[in-house]
């Protein structure tokens, strides 16, 4: 068991060292592989920024993590086995695109698909209960629980990825997660959990520096998908270690997340357009556009990300309180859903009539 000493300890030293780390990965983000990391391309269509930034935050903070990872293991002679070999193999298969190592959407799409079945099935990943009977028996059976589960982290890695580009958003809505999730853990005295989380809101809080208001670097590919990742280990393991927890108030903390990628995902089979090419009808990109052509706001891009992050740390934070009724959080879930949709379409509404 982790002593209270020891962990403040080690989370001191990641505090100062994810600084420097992101500082030194800034610095040198135009050198590394000839300026491969660094995001001139401003026609494509997620692009909202217009001067060149490095897409080298993954890179800073799988250094970080990294760290992170050794140190607790001389400290405290745990080896975080599954975060290790998540965090590793997420960033790489993201840092690829980052270094502009182009790998198709579709073969992008197969590898995660193996690399995070291979994990599930090799450390018995598991969601111990869920508010729902049918979906509860269905997870006995270990095929279904496995395919879920790899749904699950889908959702959210893609999800992450996917709001990814504007100055902040990615960043403060892992950390809005993360806090709720830590001041759970700390509830519940989940001490284990607790640090691990912990040292990921420090390394997230060192990236934003460099991210907010004004964007000196990006998570990239490499870092929301490290993220996203780390997230959404952290929800399992949190409602697994928390069964007083309704599982819906989870789906209620991931709901942008997972509805965002959900949304588009049907939107644009609608379209007939392929749901694996990026275009600019996402949320926040439309609301982006509601700001800029309401000419009321010299800087809209960092304004976009407070703006999307305050409403939904409106609507989550009220689940705080009933997080243990199901019935209750399983109502406030679909309520958010519908509230984006009919967010939604007034934005698409405005912007078909500009």
């Amino acid at each position: 068991m982790p002593t209270e000493s020891a962990s403040l300890s080690l989370l001191s030293v990641i505090s100062l060292l994810s600084f420097f780390v992101a500082l030194t990965v800034n610095k040198f983000s135009p050198k590394i592989g000839n300026g491969a990391l660094m995001d001139q391309d401003f026609d494509k269509p997620q692009a909202f920024h217009k001067e060149p930034a490095a897409r080298s935050g993954g890179l800073a903070s799988i250094i970080s993590l990294t760290i992170f990872f050794v140190l607790y293991y001389f400290l405290f002679q745990q080896i975080l086995t599954e975060y290790l070999v998540l965090s590793i193999t997420l960033f790489l298969l993201g840092f690829s695109e980052d270094i502009k190592f182009k790998i198709s959407p579709n073969y992008r799409l197969v590898l995660m698909i193996a690399i995070l079945f291979v994990f599930i099935t090799f450390f018995s990943i598991n969601i111990n209960s869920i508010d729902l009977i049918f979906l509860n028996i269905w997870m006995a059976n270990s095929i279904f629980a496995n395919f879920f589960i790899l749904l699950c982290f889908l959702f959210i890695i893609n999800g992450a990825n996917l709001i990814d580009g504007f100055n902040g958003l990615l960043t403060i809505h892992l950390l809005i997660i993360n806090i709720i999730l830590l001041f759970l853990n700390l509830n519940n005295n989940h001490e284990h959990l607790t640090i691990i989380i912990t040292a990921q809101i420090v390394v997230l809080l060192s990236f934003l520096l460099f991210n907010f208001p004004k964007a000196k670097m990006f998570m990239g590919d490499g870092g929301s998908y490290l993220f996203g990742v780390l997230v959404a280990l952290n929800i399992i393991q949190t409602n697994n270690l928390n069964p007083e927890i309704s599982s819906f108030f989870f789906c209620i903390l991931l709901f942008y997340l997972f509805f965002e990628v959900f949304f588009s995902f049907f939107r644009k089979l609608y379209l007939r357009k392929s749901p694996l090419k990026p275009d600019r009808q996402h949320m926040h990109m439309l609301l982006y556009n509601y700001l800029e052509k309401s000419k009321k706001f010299k800087d809209c891009n960092y304004l976009n990300s407070l703006t999307i992050n305050l409403v939904y740390l409106s609507l989550i934070l009220p689940s705080i309180f009933f997080n243990d009724n199901g019935l209750i959080c399983k109502y406030w879930f679909f309520s958010l859903i519908a509230l984006y949709i009919v967010f939604y379409y007034l934005l698409y509404s405005f912007e078909k009539k500009q």
